[in-house]
This record gives C-alpha cells, sequence and structure tokens, in this order.
C-alpha cells in the first residue's frame, strides 16, 4: 500500500439503499473532490472550513451524477489523520459505482480492506488494538461484545498496558544505565521498588490473562449443545427458545440427522444453541453419522443442555447419586447417559432437564425433582418445552454461567486472540525476570528479560509492528473502513 496515494471506497454497504457514503483520503483528497464538485452556492471546496458539509452536484464534464453533499475534514482532524471528503449521495447502485470509477479516474486508487483505520494507525489517531476494537465493533452483534469493543476502542486495555511499559522502560533505562557504571559498582535502580514494580505487573497481567476466557464468550457468543436420546423433545426446545419454528419437530424418532444451530441474545449476551441428533445405539449410517457429529459439538460447546422424557423416567425408588458405583437396575438409564456425557466432558457446565412435565401428575413431578437433586456437578430443571413452562428458568440459568459482573462494573476485559497470546509471552518473561531477581542475578542479565517483556507490550499497541502483522490485522476488516 502507497501511503502518499489518495483512496476512495464505499463507507456504506453495497446495494441498493437510501443513502451511501463514498469516502476519499490522502494528500490530494479535497484537489480531487473539488474537480468533481460543484456547489450550489458556487464556493471553491477546498476554500472551506474543515467539518463543514456542502450541498452541491458531482459532474463527469457536463453530465450530472446526482445531487450529493460534501463533508470535509481537513487533516490532521480527521479519522485517517489526512484529509478526506466524504461524499453522501443517493444509494442507488449504479450512482455508487460513477461516483467511484469517476474519482479513480481523477487520481484515487481504489482503498483496500481496512485501509482508512490503517493510515489511522500510522498517523498515530489510534493504537494497534483500538485499530482492532474499530472491527470488533463493526461485527458486534449483541450488548456485551458491543460493549467490550468501545471500551477497547477508546483506549482503557492499551492505556493500561502502556502505563506499565512505560514503568518497566523506565527501570529497564535505569539497569542499562548501570552498566555504563559497572565497575563504580553504582546502583540507579532501587531493587525494593523494582520488585514491587514487577509484582504489580505479574497480578495486572495475571488478571487480563484470565479475563480472556470471559471476554471470548462476550465477544464470540457461547455454544449451548442440546442433547439427548431421539424424541425428548430437543428440536421443540431449540423452537422454544428462538420463538420460532426452526427445526422440525416430529413423533418419528430420530427426525434430526444432523446439528441445527442458530444464536439468540439473552441479557445483551450471545448464545448459540446447538440441536443435535439424538443419542442412541442405531443400524442407520446417516443417523449414525449425525450422532457422531452430536459428540463433537458436545466437544466445541461450553454448556451442554440433556434433555430427557419425563413421562418414561422409572423413578419409583430412591435415587442414587451419581458419585456411588452403578448398582445394575437401579441405575437410572438418563443418569447412566448423563454419567457418561460427565465422565467425557468433565470440564463442561451441565444441564440436566425433565421435559414434557406439563404431563406429569403432581406425584411423579416431585419424584423427578428429587431425583435431578441427587445429580452431583450439575444444575436440574424440569420444564415443557411445548408449553414454554420452565423456558425464562432455564434461560436464566445459562446467563449465571456467564460473569458478567466485570462487563458491569467496566473493567478491562480481553477479548482479543493476539493481544492474549502477547500477554502470556509478557509473563512468561516477567516471570523469567522475577526469578532473575530472586537469584540475585547481575543488571545485565536482568535486562536481557526486561527487553523481552518490553518487546511483547509494545506488539500489543503497535510500538512494534512489521507488515505482515498489520496485513494479517487489516485485512479481515471491510472496505471502506
Amino acid at each position: 500500500m502507497n501511503q502518499n496515494d489518495t483512496i476512495v471506497a464505499l463507507a456504506t454497504p453495497s446495494g441498493a439503499g437510501a443513502i451511501a457514503i463514498i469516502r476519499l483520503s490522502g494528500p490530494d483528497a479535497i484537489t480531487i473532490a473539488s474537480t468533481l464538485f460543484v456547489s450550489v452556492s458556487n464556493k471553491a471546496l477546498g476554500l472551506q472550513k474543515t467539518h463543514t458539509v456542502h450541498l452541491g452536484t458531482i459532474k463527469d464534464g457536463n453530465r450530472t451524477i446526482d445531487e450529493v453533499l460534501a463533508t470535509i475534514f481537513k487533516n490532521p482532524h480527521s479519522y485517517t489523520g489526512e484529509d478526506v471528503v466524504e461524499f453522501s449521495c443517493h444509494g442507488s447502485a449504479f450512482i455508487q459505482q460513477e461516483i467511484i470509477q469517476l474519482c479513480l479516474r481523477s487520481g484515487c486508487r481504489m482503498a483496500q480492506a481496512g485501509e482508512f483505520t490503517l493510515r489511522a494507525f500510522l498517523n498515530g489517531k489510534m493504537d494497534l488494538s483500538q485499530a482492532e476494537a474499530v472491527a470488533d465493533l463493526i461485527a458486534s452483534d449483541s450488548a456485551a461484545s458491543h460493549q467490550l469493543a468501545i471500551q477497547q476502542m477508546r483506549g482503557g486495555f492499551s492505556s493500561e498496558i502502556q502505563k506499565l511499559r512505560e514503568e518497566l522502560l523506565n527501570f529497564a533505562s535505569l539497569i542499562e544505565l548501570e552498566l555504563d557504571f559497572a565497575e563504580e559498582d553504582v546502583e540507579f535502580a532501587n531493587r525494593d521498588d523494582f520488585q514491587a514494580l514487577i509484582t504489580k505487573i505479574t497480578k495486572v497481567l495475571k488478571g487480563l490473562i484470565d479475563s480472556f476466557a470471559t471476554g471470548n464468550v462476550l465477544k464470540n457468543g457461547i455454544p449451548v449443545a442440546i442433547v439427548g436420546e431421539p424424541n425428548v423433545g430437543k428440536s421443540t426446545l431449540l423452537n422454544s427458545l428462538l420463538n420460532e419454528e426452526r427445526a422440525i419437530v416430529s413423533d418419528i424418532a430420530g427426525t434430526t440427522r444432523d446439528t441445527i444451530e442458530d444464536e439468540i441474545v439473552l441479557g445483551g449476551v450471545g448464545f448459540r444453541f446447538i440441536d443435535t441428533a439424538g443419542i442412541r445405539e442405531t443400524t442407520d449410517t446417516i443417523e449414525g453419522l449425525g450422532i457422531k457429529k452430536t459428540f463433537e459439538k458436545i466437544q466445541d460447546s461450553q454448556v451442554v443442555v440433556y434433555l430427557f422424557d419425563a413421562n418414561v423416567a422409572d423413578v419409583d425408588y430412591p435415587p442414587q447419586p451419581l458419585a456411588a458405583p452403578p448398582t445394575g437396575e437401579q441405575k437410572l438409564s438418563f443418569l447412566i447417559e448423563i454419567e457418561k456425557i460427565k465422565n467425557r466432558f468433565p470440564h463442561k457446565q451441565l444441564i440436566v432437564i425433565a421435559n414434557k412435565t406439563d404431563q406429569l401428575s403432581e406425584e411423579l413431578h416431585e419424584k423427578i425433582r428429587v431425583t435431578l437433586s441427587a445429580v452431583e456437578g450439575s444444575h436440574s430443571l424440569l420444564i415443557s418445552a411445548k408449553t414454554g413452562r420452565g423456558i425464562e428458568e432455564l434461560k436464566n440459568t445459562l446467563l449465571d454461567f456467564v460473569n458478567t459482573g466485570a462487563l458491569r462494573n467496566n473493567e478491562t476485559i480481553v477479548t482479543n486472540t493476539r493481544h492474549y497470546d502477547a500477554l502470556l509471552k509478557a509473563l512468561e518473561e516477567i516471570q523469567k525476570v522475577q526469578a532473575g531477581i530472586d537469584a540475585n542475578l547481575s543488571g545485565d542479565l536482568l535486562a536481557i528479560d526486561i527487553r523481552q517483556a518490553l518487546y511483547h507490550f509494545g506488539e500489543i499497541t503497535g510500538e512494534i509492528s512489521n507488515d505482515e502483522l498489520l496485513g494479517n490485522i487489516f485485512a479481515n476488516f471491510c472496505i471502506g473502513k
């Protein structure tokens, strides 16, 4: 990418609409726009103040293409830090292309994906973590992911990293200075203060690293697998959660032979529900493949909802806790299946649900409730997916799994995998520094690990970057942003 070029792109979604915005940025943006735009008041566009809007027409020679509004942003007071002009035109796809083609013929180059934001980063309008947050903000589809992106775009995360980096850099400079006076045995960096800083940095880094688990699910949504034997109401439950007929419901066992996925937002948090094929012994090849995929989806999920039909559960004896060894026929069939899932996926959050409870007698209803209370390490509910009974309780249970406290308290939460990796590497180097302090190593050896920690801090905010890294980051942006 030549940063001296003036670039142009459609800044609004492609296709017909009421209004479209075409953005130009670069050293010749205002000059090129002035040759295309004719103000209704005959004002020269290049002589107007920054952050002003002007009504006029776009002309290709004597041909009028459209009546538009031209908005001027003069450097450095623009999104990119360069001269920027935005044409707000009518949303015809034909008009959009006519104006863009005219800009290209007049000296612009078509912008590449994320090039406007890349220029904002290169011109110091934002650091690299803030630039990445722009893409997250565009992609946000829930209140939680939106709030995380806004927080990061405003610099909450990067300012915290920058502060730690500056403090560590200050001590690194003092230690480096000591090396120049090694023969005099002078100590410029107070070792007690240095130890306190390393302890502080270690604590902050561990907190940020731990926050990634929460941040990742808040950003990308929480996958929830709905599993159980055939014909227990899994598809009905999915439809009830989504409030639409998303999955086919039938009395015929084994109707769902592949996974069906859809997303909803609960309490500002995205959940991706996966309706899976019923688990049972089968000779049907296609159904067998579906059951195999069920276990793959359980592996990928964070929450497993195990559903069984309350009407066919035999609970006419005292329930056995799952911690107890199996006792032959005393072990309920659905409890055996639950135990298998728990043994195979011990770290998954598990919700055990008795479905079709609208058909139960009060006596059987209570017996099932007592039985489920004995299932250790899981949450249990009695619902009716058909009537909607217990669905709200299920939604609240799912929300309880998400740590939204940090989000509500506006704490810094890491959501980016690249940042997470850099934090892990920085922590590793800081721990080496701590080990060096404990071993009373010389300043020159401590300085090596400090430099590496500073390097990984710089990777996050962009003080240290390369073309390959920037290319990978901004390739994920949409063109025009």
